[in-house]
């Protein structure tokens, strides 16, 4: 659970800059929801601007998750996630695949058309912090000594990126045909099929493979095509059946996951509560108003596993009620309040208003849930990190003599492993505990110091903890 805790937070810079890139796009789309751009040159920029980063959210994630997990801040390990995620990608496209089939593109196989997803970034970011955590310091043979460090690391790191992606060319496929075939087999359940898909939507987001289940209900796979059919770019819609499988996003995006963020702020502790409430602030408003969710399950799908399960039962329910009760509406982008909005302009929209009172119970609920559990076991969602208050005294916030002094009573880079911090706490990983000058740390005047195992300490200073960690780090570089 720790593993995934750090993991989580790993992903929190890269899901905070999230918000800004959805209502960039949001509001292009907005401008221009037929032609995306094509019909407005202020609706082209805006969608473009906003792509930039949602399209490429998987690189941010390798090198966020590269730079958390190995605890070292370095250019080399941004260097190898990219490198490796590059690769990764590159190898598993269909341009790749057809090479190496000798065969036309047009006839690889359609699991290989879309792979740039965020589970490759994190499992590419997990690949080259490893790699650096275990090969970083390997010494090899003298002829073979520029290969040492820091580049045996990257050479191991893209060595596994290889296999990894050798061995995804046969599984792949597999899990991609898999759940277009389960979302065939279980697409005549009616009510129930459109829950059971909504369950799957959301589990199967980490992965990508969600894209696999999409096609079947959204698309013309199965001949379902809910999307285009709802919109009438396609002929034979059935007004009060078609927009089953996207009617119930609605009350999750635009009022469940805001309820589950205010949740969340509530249960920050209160001096962190001003740093988080701007993310998840943010972060909901994208929700609502555009319908992308990522901001906002990033920050507790692997900090809280459970919480997620949640989160992918209730969109199950929303999406059966709404398909039960037959209140039908679509979307071109995704499910805030923008498609919302565009959805009364559609010949299949059915009863439509009776989303918002569903949504309001969904925020009700989510909201009574997510605080409920957090508060019991004490899940360590954004702002709930121990955060004590600081205790030290800084003249002038002069940061670098503050480094320098528990650089040097820490036992400088003999001792010295790794640096890493949350919001208030300095962890630091030593070799040898016993050699650290404690009477030289207790007359600095910190909070509190924990010796959280024999080779790692604890130190509380406070919000400012970022600024000396970082030169604690560039110390050891």
């Amino acid at each position: 659970m720790k593993y995934l805790q750090r993991l989580g937070k790993s992903l929190m810079l890269p899901v905070s800059i999230m918000p800004i890139a959805a209502l960039l796009k949001g509001i292009g789309y907005w401008i221009d929801p037929t032609g995306w751009g094509i019909h407005n040159p202020i609706a082209a920029l805006l969608i473009a601007a906003g792509g930039a980063i949602i399209d490429n959210l998987p690189i941010l994630f390798a090198i966020a998750v590269a730079m958390e997990m190995s605890k070292k801040r370095d250019t080399a390990i941004v260097l190898s996630a990219l490198a490796c995620y590059m690769m990764m990608t590159t190898i598993l496209s269909s341009k790749c695949i057809a090479l190496m089939l000798q065969i036309p593109e047009y006839a690889v196989d359609l699991a290989f058309h879309n792979t740039q997803s965020a589970f490759i970034g994190i499992l590419v970011g997990l690949i080259v912090a490893i790699s650096f955590q275990k090969f970083d310091q390997k010494r090899l043979p003298q002829f073979l000594a520029f290969f040492d460090g820091k580049r045996f690391a990257s050479i191991v790191s893209t060595g596994i990126t290889l296999l990894i992606s050798l061995i995804f060319i046969d599984i792949w496929p597999m899990c991609y045909h898999f759940f277009i075939w389960f979302g065939k087999e279980i697409a005549n359940f009616g009510p129930l099929s459109a829950g059971i898909y909504g369950v799957l939507n959301r589990l199967l987001i980490p992965t990508g493979l969600h894209h696999a289940l999409n096609s079947v209900f959204w698309f013309d796979v199965a001949g379902i095509n809910d999307i285009g059919k709802f919109w009438g770019t396609i002929s034979g819609g059935v007004k009060g059946v078609t927009g089953m499988y996207q009617a119930g996003f609605f009350p999750v995006m635009m009022f469940g996951l805001p309820g589950a963020a205010l949740a969340m702020y509530r249960c920050a502790r209160k001096e962190n509560k001003k740093k988080v409430g701007a993310i998840l602030f943010s972060a909901a408003l994208a929700s609502f108003f555009t319908g992308v969710t990522e901001p906002l399950e990033f920050a507790f799908m692997f900090v809280a596993p459970t919480l997620y399960l949640i989160h992918a039962l209730l969109t199950g329910m929303m999406l059966f009620i709404a398909a039960t009760f037959k209140w039908m509406a679509g979307f071109g982008f995704s499910a805030g309040l923008i498609d919302y909005v565009l959805s009364f302009k559609s010949p299949f929209a059915n009863n439509i208003l009776f989303l918002i009172p569903l949504g309001i119970i969904c925020g009700l609920i989510y909201y009574i849930v997510f605080r409920v559990l957090i508060t019991r076991y004490n899940i360590m969602t954004p702002g709930r990190e121990e955060n004590e208050v600081k205790k030290v005294e800084k003249v002038e916030n002069n940061f670098d003599e503050i480094a320098i002094q528990l650089f040097e009573a820490l036992g400088g880079k003999k001792n010295i492993i790794s640096v890493d911090h949350c919001i208030t706490r300095l962890r630091v990983e030593v070799k040898d505990i016993s050699i650290i000058d404690k009477q030289t740390l207790s007359k600095m005047n910190f909070s509190h110091i924990v010796e959280a195992s024999e080779h790692e300490i604890q130190i509380i200073i406070g919000t400012e903890v970022q600024f000396i960690a970082e030169i604690l780090n560039e110390i050891l570089m």
